[in-house]
């Protein structure tokens, strides 16, 4: 029977995090909180475990989970090439909530969907979260909600939609509260930056988040977004 572990509780916390680790290297899925919504996660370099977290959601290959990273080495190892205004929205907005759409490497041993050779990176700045991930390496992350409902800012509210499916629940207390505008977080900021390795290359925005976009256009420069 799936149970929802409190991580205030010294106690708890310590059950929850190792039934998470031991969860995800059998590739089952584990519900997470993040600093924006609460996620559900599986093993980035699991196809089996990507497409349980899929199946769960009730969504399909054509919309890949992106993979949440303990750090901006792991971000180095998964990125095919990491251009410079890419470092500079690292450097002002990770950890938080900004995922950057990048070339994948090729070589990555790994099946997320069908991302035409992409991933969407992400280092969130909940301190359970990279706790988890310094311990799994990298995990496919998703919003943990039923596709078509809002994100879950509970873990009470995921479990309500999941069941069964995940394996543990990490409940970190309410997600999104580190925000202004909480009422915003209903996720993160999504950028495509697959082609800043071009001289004319832009950044385009894919969802609009937690981190307003002029903030990103101060870092990049509006010359370089569209």
């Amino acid at each position: 029977m799936t149970s929802i572990y409190d991580c205030s509780d010294a106690s708890e916390l310590l059950t929850g995090m190792r039934l998470a680790r031991q969860a995800i290297g059998r590739g089952e899925l584990v519900v997470l909180p993040t600093d924006t919504v609460y996620g559900v996660g599986a093993d980035a370099f699991s196809a089996a475990a990507v497409q349980r977290l899929l199946d769960a959601k009730g969504r399909d290959r054509t919309a890949p989970p992106p993979v949440l990273v303990p750090g901006i080495a792991t971000l180095e190892a998964l990125a095919e090439s990491v251009p410079q205004p890419v470092r500079d929205l690292v450097d002002e907005f990770w950890p938080g909530g900004l995922t950057i759409v990048l070339r994948a490497r090729p070589t990555l041993d790994w099946d997320l969907g069908e991302t035409r050779g992409t991933v969407g990176l992400r280092m969130p700045s909940d301190t359970l979260a990279l706790e988890l991930l310094a311990e799994t390496g990298p995990l496919a992350v998703s919003s943990a909600n039923l596709t078509g409902q809002p994100a879950a800012m509970t873990a009470q509210e995921a479990e309500g939609m999941l069941g069964d499916s995940v394996a543990v629940y990490l409940d970190g207390g309410p997600a999104g509260e580190g925000y202004a505008d909480a009422a915003a977080s209903t996720g993160s900021t999504i950028v495509d930056a697959t082609l800043l390795d071009h001289p004319e290359g832009k950044l385009r925005f894919l969802r609009h988040g937690v981190i307003p976009d002029d903030e990103i256009i101060r870092v990049v420069g509006a010359e370089r977004c569209e």
